[in-house]
């Protein structure tokens, strides 16, 4: 489904890295910001990218296909580089933080960091200055970085018997791509035990308006014995308002969003990517901007002209 009628807004400003003072952190802060060159009250995106297989792609230099979409259609996306990314594993201040490999606590404060220092931003990147709406804000992720998402979005999980939560309200709305689901008895032995903040979690109190996307060939047998409906599981298992994105024929990556040309993705398929872009970024819109019309625009589009794509449900 390639959305005719939604035209660039701007040529996109990409500025890398933005280097964020973080004492508390094992490094400072490296940040990607994308934001179309013209414009003010721009709403801001965070991004959190997954733990794949690539070097790079797992970092600010990722996920360019909705990045760079997002930010000429409007929104300021800000990009970190998360402590669990190889690009920072030679460093031996993260490779021995707390913590290490995944960081599941950190990313989240990573983001939340950010919206607490905008301020900072603004004063030391001048094409932010004065140009951001603060009381617009989303989250967007993928994979682990799905994970990092919809705990600012209420997720909730266990450790040590005590439920954590690392909620931002200042987040209004997010995208779960291919997220994890539920823990127990739907992962495998293995998944329990490599990644074990996976056992826990509750969507109960993931109250934030989300859009769960997901490919219903997504299969994950090293983390569930189930098939790709566990990645559903955020939209399932939480209140709403919430609306679910199913990817036909789609695997993890969603036909490569992670980047162009990824050699990792086993569904490389550019329609795909198109329709990912177009239908997030008209949910975020009509998700922080209640009077455009532009996710129920989409929906009518994708169920007229392109039903065996995708599908959408909503509660």
């Amino acid at each position: 489904m390639v959305p005719a009628a939604v035209q660039l807004t701007s040529t996109v400003v990409s500025l890398s890295p933005v280097v964020l003072a973080a004492p508390a952190r094992a490094v400072d802060l490296q940040l990607r910001i994308s934001l179309p060159r013209t414009g003010h009250d721009l709403p801001i995106l965070l991004l959190s990218h997954g733990h794949g297989a690539s070097n790079y792609l797992s970092s600010l230099e990722g996920y360019a296909p909705l990045a760079n979409f997002w930010a000429a259609r409007g929104f300021v996306v800000i990009q970190p580089t998360h402590l669990s990314s190889k690009t920072l594993r030679q460093d031996p201040r993260v490779l021995h933080a707390p913590g290490a490999p995944f960081f599941w606590r950190s990313r989240p404060q990573d983001m939340s960091y950010i919206l607490d220092q905008l301020p900072t931003l603004e004063a030391a990147v001048p094409e932010l200055t004065g140009r951001l709406d603060h009381s617009r804000v989303a989250v967007a992720g993928h994979s682990l970085g799905a994970h990092t998402a919809s705990m600012l979005l209420g997720a909730q999980l266990t450790e040590d018997g005590t439920k954590v939560s690392l909620v931002d309200t200042r987040i209004k709305a997010g995208v779960l791509l291919t997220p994890p689901g539920n823990g127990g008895a739907d992962l495998t032995a293995a998944g329990a035990e490599r990644v074990p903040f996976f056992r826990y979690p509750s969507f109960a109190e993931m109250t934030t308006p989300t859009l769960v996307v997901v490919g219903d060939e997504d299969l994950s047998p090293q983390f569930t014995v189930r098939g790709a409906d566990w990645h559903a599981d955020s939209y399932f298992l939480s209140t709403g308002p919430k609306c679910l994105l199913t990817v036909l024929g789609s695997g993890h990556l969603l036909g490569g969003i992670s980047g162009y040309d990824a050699a990792e993705t086993t569904d490389e398929n550019p329609e795909r990517v198109a329709l990912v872009q177009h239908l997030t970024w008209a949910y975020l819109r009509t998700a922080l901007y209640p009077e455009d019309p532009a996710w129920p625009n989409a929906c009518a589009q994708l169920q007229q002209q392109s039903p065996a794509l995708a599908r959408v449900e909503c509660k």
